[in-house]
């Protein structure tokens, strides 16, 4: 499959889902919930229908794994990879810090990433080998090599009650040595703000494969690190990620693993 074709499509996806978004912001009618704090909006789901109608329309036997339908289609060699409205708390509270977000894998290699801020006009992709871009321009992470001097993001999963501790005492140890740390909502923005050298690096756990798929992608194409916990190489199925910009990796993994005893 031609990466330019698949990048184009992808483009048409999150652009008709981000006329459906910015439709609906500040518009809901109800607001329905999946867990405790975890909510689903009529945004989530008829920006899903307009990604996955763009997909199908051009790619019909492709397999599709969405946050809100879950998964269909049986090649599994092709598979899109889809949050149709990431930040949904945000935009549930007219708060305009949240994406659509899509990645297309080829034998569970995610090849391409789109993720779109609509209300900042803001489209971040990358394709493997070819750089990666905001608004059509490279971008690269930042340079900072201290800790001291570096900003991090975080974000806390749905059923944090199961792992509060241990996210308290991370929150804290990194609070304690870095320059400052930020939650703004929406994990693939996150990703996008250490591409573009906004921050130096994210952290989080429980997440999903759509949460990071796309954005792991255009970390690693603007020259970041993006691994688990661990320091393993990242895959979306690894509900923990630490995406940097490679000068402090090692070390905020280190600080990571000390909080966490």
């Amino acid at each position: 499959m031609l990466i330019e074709t698949i990048a184009r499509v992808a483009l048409q996806a999150a652009e008709r889902s981000g006329r459906v978004l910015c439709r609906c912001f500040g518009n809901l009618s109800r607001i329905d919930k999946k867990g405790r704090i975890d909510l689903v909006t009529e945004a989530d789901l008829a920006s899903e229908k307009a990604v996955v109608d763009t997909i199908r329309a051009h790619f019909p036997d492709h397999a599709i794994l969405s946050e809100e339908s879950g998964r269909s289609g049986k090649n599994d060699h092709a598979t899109w990879i889809i949050d149709p409205l990431d930040g949904t708390t945000n935009f549930a509270h007219n708060l305009p810090v949240f994406a659509v977000s899509i990645a297309y894998a080829e034998d569970g290699v995610v090849r391409h990433g789109t993720i779109l801020n609509p209300a900042r006009g803001e489209l971040f992709q990358a394709s493997t080998g070819q750089g990666a871009s905001l608004n059509g321009r490279p971008i690269r992470v930042s340079n900072v090599s201290r800790l001291d001097s570096a900003l991090l993001m975080t974000g806390f999963p749905y059923d944090l009650d199961k792992t509060l501790d241990a996210i308290l005492e991370r929150l804290k140890t990194c609070l304690a040595t870095v320059q400052g740390v930020r939650r703004p909502g929406a994990a693939a923005l996150d990703l996008c703000d250490v591409a573009c050298g906004r921050c130096e690096g994210f952290w989080e756990e429980r997440l999903k494969p759509w949460d990071t798929a796309a954005g792991a992608l255009i970390v690693s194409e603007a020259g970041g690190r993006v691994t688990d916990f661990n320091g393993s190489p990242f895959l979306p199925e690894m509900p923990a990620i630490l995406a940097t910009n490679g000068a402090i990796h090692q070390e905020l993994a280190d600080l990571l693993e000390t909080a966490a005893v």
